[in-house]
């Protein structure tokens, strides 16, 4: 466990510095929006389409993968709204706080840090869990939201998040990736040379973008803060490890990779989104705030877990 913790320090010591850069205001709000822009649509993105384009589909679609991860995320996702619900709050704070719940740093964290750590054979159960996370969840509190605000659910609401995934560059590129793979043609060598060195931009500069987004949220409503942190470090990975250990048998080291995935802090488009709608934002920046610090602990236990010694 040493090791693994050893291991992943630096990625979360790179957080550290940017939360640092972020509190002295060396580095202001509008650097870290630049940055974050910059790994959305460039690096980010270029990691993305070349893993997806030298993978071949059936290392990415699981079908098992797929329904196993879907089942967990949804049970904790009914829990989180549930009890949500039980303390009386708005169908639209309920949907946000559930969304804490399953929703975790993948793309910005996620990919990198498992990749770095587990090897190449991470990246396929990588971006299934990204895309299922974007396209299931992300549409979902959307839908959600937007019914519960204008009283109906009509194709105008659901044409939004429709449009949202088309735009969105991380979904734009994992399919570009999994055409180019579908063709079965290499890619060629100055591609990869051009991809390999903007996606390698990805990894820090991610990390020290969240670590700088963090350095302006505060940790207001900590009960529920805690709760949600709770469920997204503990409480999710536990669900998906039951499902994909036991209710449907998913391939060791791929259940390993998801069990890993699940274990990640609150994502950082949660905030946007929350932000976006005016639906408890300070509630979800303490989530992200408090589920990033303890993620450490919690995504090592994880890992080495999973592990094989």
């Amino acid at each position: 466990m040493l090791a693994i913790f050893l291991k992943t320090l630096p990625f979360f010591a790179l957080i550290g510095l940017g939360w640092w850069a972020g509190r002295i205001r060396f580095f202001p709000d509008v650097a870290t929006e630049w940055l974050t822009r910059f790994v959305f649509y460039f690096a980010l993105s270029a990691m993305l389409f070349r893993f997806a384009a030298e993978l071949p589909l059936a290392e990415i679609f699981d079908p098992a993968f797929a329904l196993a991860y879907l089942i967990a995320s949804s049970a904790l996702y009914a829990l989180v709204f549930a009890a949500a619900k039980f303390r009386r709050v708005t169908t639209a704070e309920a949907a946000i706080e559930a969304q804490c719940g399953v929703s975790g740093n993948t793309g910005f964290l996620g990919v990198p840090l498992m990749i770095a750590l587990l090897g190449p054979m991470a990246a396929g159960p990588m971006l299934m869990v990204l895309t299922i996370d974007m396209v299931v969840f992300s549409s979902l509190i959307t839908l959600i939201i937007t019914a519960s605000k204008e009283g109906a659910l009509g194709w105008g609401i659901v044409q939004r998040p429709a449009l949202g995934l088309v735009k969105n560059p991380m979904i734009v590129s994992m399919a570009a990736g999994l055409a180019w793979s579908a063709t079965g043609w290499p890619l060629p060598g100055p591609a990869v040379d051009f991809l390999t060195l903007l996606g390698a931009a990805a990894t820090p500069c991610a990390l020290f973008a969240i670590g700088a987004s963090l350095a302006s949220r505060t940790a207001e409503r900590l009960e529920v803060a805690l709760w949600l942190s709770f469920a997204k470090l503990v409480l999710h990975p536990a669900a998906v490890a039951v499902a994909a250990l036991i209710l449907i048998p998913v391939e060791p080291r791929a259940a390993g990779v998801m069990i890993a995935a699940a274990a990640l802090p609150v994502a950082g488009n949660v905030y946007m989104l929350a932000r976006h709608f005016g639906v408890a934002p300070q509630r979800v920046s303490a989530s992200i705030l408090i589920s990033t610090a303890f993620s450490i602990l919690t995504v090592t236990f994880v890992i080495g877990w999973i592990t094989p010694t």
